[in-house]
């Protein structure tokens, strides 16, 4: 079993844009992780530890390594979320965006969209649809985020609203009028 520091750092590794300290379920007692039950015992403990090496390799750079690891996890239980989560992150490591979505989105579905592993991959997600300019899409993803916990997503999803930015824009513009009065000008 990992410890609360090695979850901290793994977390830190997959998940870099999150806020410091935003890791979920880190103070709650270990939970099954989405449909976990419903697999072997046998092969889904061969699983995480494939994926506890895909992950391992991922923060020791070896992204090879880690990507053979991952496709492996899910050659042997295609039907887990997880492992399709954990490639997506390598697979973005690598510069691959387009195929890290597609692995989301599969994890996504494979979640039904519920759950840990579906919150990371709306978050992930959102991210990179927002580095694409796709702030719609970004802003539905991190609003479903946020609908399943993750406080980082509901704060990105609070900055990718329209009115919520107009509204800023028009406070500060309010407060800076009163920090610095415009003084009429006489003639």
């Amino acid at each position: 079993m990992a410890s609360e520091n090695d979850k901290a750092v793994l977390w830190t590794i997959f998940n870099p844009t999150s806020p410091f300290g935003e890791i979920p379920g880190l103070n709650q007692e270990e939970e099954p992780a989405d449909d976990d039950c419903s697999f072997d015992p046998n092969l889904l403990k061969q699983v995480k530890n494939l994926e506890l090496q895909g992950v391992s390799a991922a923060e020791s750079g070896d992204l090879k390594t880690a990507l053979s690891h991952l496709n492996q996890a899910i050659q042997i239980l295609p039907m887990r979320a997880s492992a399709y989560n954990n490639r997506a992150q390598v697979k973005r490591l690598q510069g691959d965006t387009d195929s890290a979505i597609e692995d989301l989105e599969q994890a996504i579905s494979l979640s039904k969209g519920t759950g840990r592993t579906a919150c990371q991959a709306l978050v992930q997600r959102g991210l990179l649809l927002r580095l694409a300019d796709r702030v719609d899409d970004a802003r539905a993803d991190f609003e479903r985020a946020a609908a399943l916990g993750s406080n980082f997503a509901r704060q990105q999803a609070v900055i990718l609203n329209p009115y919520a930015a107009l509204c800023n824009r028009m406070l500060s513009e309010v407060i800076s009028n009163l920090r610095n009065p415009k003084v009429p000008e006489t003639q």
